[in-house]
């Protein structure tokens, strides 16, 4: 698993893959924290919090998470690097999480910077500290849990298909049901008397409830429980293959 985890590390950076997500997460935030005008300007509004970076880094995330899964998995089928994989001592539980813990690691050094941000509100206050210090590192974490979801989802929309294009598509489809498709669902006539639950399925009502600043157990148990779900679902259709390849 290591082996896997060091080569896609390297690949991010070898191909510029990953300074670019990166350097395209910091700036699109920044440009709607400190330079855009609006009310998601944190000079213009007046309130030092970091309210904008949680707002805009989940659809920042629903786009950029994809588009490093998708080559993880789709990448190696179509040059047939996967068969050579196979015939290595690994599981494929070892080829996934390899894979898993490479993009999430992308995602921390993504979020790591975002600090700055942190300190610049926390100086730039009327009284100085005077910020939601739990409410905002809650939010760090339900972010990266929210992204690490969506990295489970990339790889499993990676090993569905060759094509990295679809791969991105199919991904984009899934984190958008997850983050806002339950909440829109739950209020369809039918489902009224089951909105409460219906809503508890999506990824958005969880990641709410953590960037509040309480970390529930069940909130974090419901994040895990999707990525063993998208993780396992990958080794199935790995093993899938594997068998019809066989055959």
């Amino acid at each position: 698993m290591l082996a896997i985890f060091r080569k896609e590390i390297s690949g991010f950076f070898s191909s510029l893959t990953g300074y670019i997500v990166i350097i395209v997460f910091l700036l699109i935030n920044s440009l709607f924290m400190w330079v855009f005008p609006g009310e998601l300007n944190i000079l213009n509004n007046g309130y030092a919090g970091l309210d904008t970076l949680f707002f805009i880094s989940p659809w920042v995330f629903l786009f950029l998470v994809p588009a490093v899964t998708m080559r993880m998995i789709a990448e190696e089928s179509r040059l047939g690097t996967i068969e050579l994989l196979y015939s290595k001592p690994i599981t494929e539980r070892e080829i996934i999480y390899g894979k898993y813990l490479a993009s999430i690691t992308l995602i921390i050094l993504a979020l790591l910077p975002c600090l700055i941000y942190y300190f610049s509100v926390y100086l730039l206050g009327e009284q100085q500290g005077n910020l939601d210090r739990g409410g905002t590192w809650g939010a760090f974490i339900g972010l990266f849990l929210l992204a690490s979801v969506y990295a489970s989802a990339g790889i499993f929309a990676s090993s569905l298909t060759d094509n990295q294009v679809i791969a991105f598509i199919i991904t984009v489809l899934i984190c958008f049901i997850l983050f806002m498709g339950f909440d829109s669902f739950a209020y369809l006539p039918g489902l009224k008397e089951f909105d409460e639950f219906v809503i508890r399925l999506g990824v958005n009502e969880h990641y709410k409830s953590i960037s509040r600043g309480v970390l529930d157990l069940k909130d974090v148990v419901y994040f895990i429980a999707v990525v063993i779900l998208f993780t396992e679902g990958t080794r199935l259709q790995l093993v899938s293959r594997k068998w019809r390849g066989k055959n």
